[in-house]
């Protein structure tokens, strides 16, 4: 039973990271359209084509490979976008570029239609079974040259046209709004320019915190104590708090507070007086050298 449920809580798991790690299609949307490109942005081949860019809403990789994008109300399945292409993992709150020019042998993200200036453009973008709607848009006839229909932020609903200025521009495989300025910071620029109420707000949470530290650490201390004493009042088998306060139940001096901590150091470290050793005693024989021998040295007596 126990490992029936155990297998469970794994199996759990498992799939929670495996949905947390790749979201649902269903978080993709359609993000900014380019219908006519003269001088915007190149493809891989050079060439200045429509692009469609499809924005990941979630905060998890999704795989666009096996959805389809069409441009055709009754064919949801115009173009399906190769699956087995790494490209087509799209980050987290991160971007992917479509080209509209009808030339899918080139690539995975080359379309097999093209877009028409002179007309209301219809993009759609369909779930894997090419039935589930993900996401769909009208472009207005009559679109300017290197102007984008984009939303107004990356996945907002409000739709308007970029380009031609420089408050708003075309942004390929980009946050369709930048900031260049941070608002906080020139909030406080404004009402606290010398950053003396910075400086007070950060000294006070500090404070504050040290604060809380203390009396945490002491309302700790004084429940180790008190507990201390109890256990002590139990071993001895005492029960008037006064007569415990007589003899200095859970009041030790610093003294044996180090000779405890010393003597505990020693055991968990296994330091004691009987050491573990073997010593061992060999005799030690020395052959005798005739080179060492003094009668060598001596002359011979001569011979008469």
């Amino acid at each position: 039973m126990n490992k029936k449920i155990i297998g469970i809580f794994i199996a759990f798991v498992v799939s929670s990271c495996v949905s947390i790690y790749a979201q649902s299609p269903t978080s993709l949307r359609i993000n900014e359209i380019l219908v006519v490109n003269h001088e915007n942005f190149q493809d891989d081949y050079g060439v200045h084509s429509a692009w469609i860019e499809i924005f990941n809403t979630s905060y998890g990789s999704v795989n666009i490979g096996g959805c389809y994008l069409t441009n055709d109300e009754n064919n949801p399945t115009k173009y399906p976008i190769p699956k087995g292409d790494i490209q087509t993992i799209i980050k987290p709150r991160q971007h992917a570029l479509f080209w509209a020019d009808g030339k899918p042998s080139r690539g995975t993200f080359h379309v097999s239609f093209t877009l028409d200036p002179d007309k209301e453009n219809y993009i759609a973008l369909y779930d894997s079974n090419g039935k589930t709607l993900i996401d769909e848009v009208r472009i207005p006839a009559g679109q300017i040259a290197d102007h984008s229909w984009a939303r107004l932020e990356d996945g907002h609903s409000q739709w308007v046209r970029k380009g031609g200025d420089e408050n708003s521009y075309v942004t390929p495989s980009t946050n369709n709004m930048t900031l260049d300025k941070n608002e906080k910071i020139l909030r406080f620029k404004e009402h606290d320019a010398s950053g003396f109420g910075m400086a007070l707000t950060a000294m006070t949470v500090v404070f504050c915190g040290l604060l809380v530290l203390f009396l945490a650490f002491k309302f700790i201390g004084n429940t180790a104590i008190e507990l201390g004493k109890r256990n002590a009042m139990k071993v001895h088998g005492i029960t008037d708090k006064e007569e415990a306060k007589e003899q200095r139940f859970g009041n030790r001096s610093g003294e044996e507070f180090a000779a405890i901590s010393m003597a505990m150091h020693e055991y968990m470290d296994d330091v004691h007086d009987i050491e573990d050793m073997i010593i061992t005693i060999n005799k030690v024989k020395r052959t005798y050298s005739p080179w060492s021998s003094k009668i060598y040295t001596l002359r011979e007596t001569p011979r008469k």
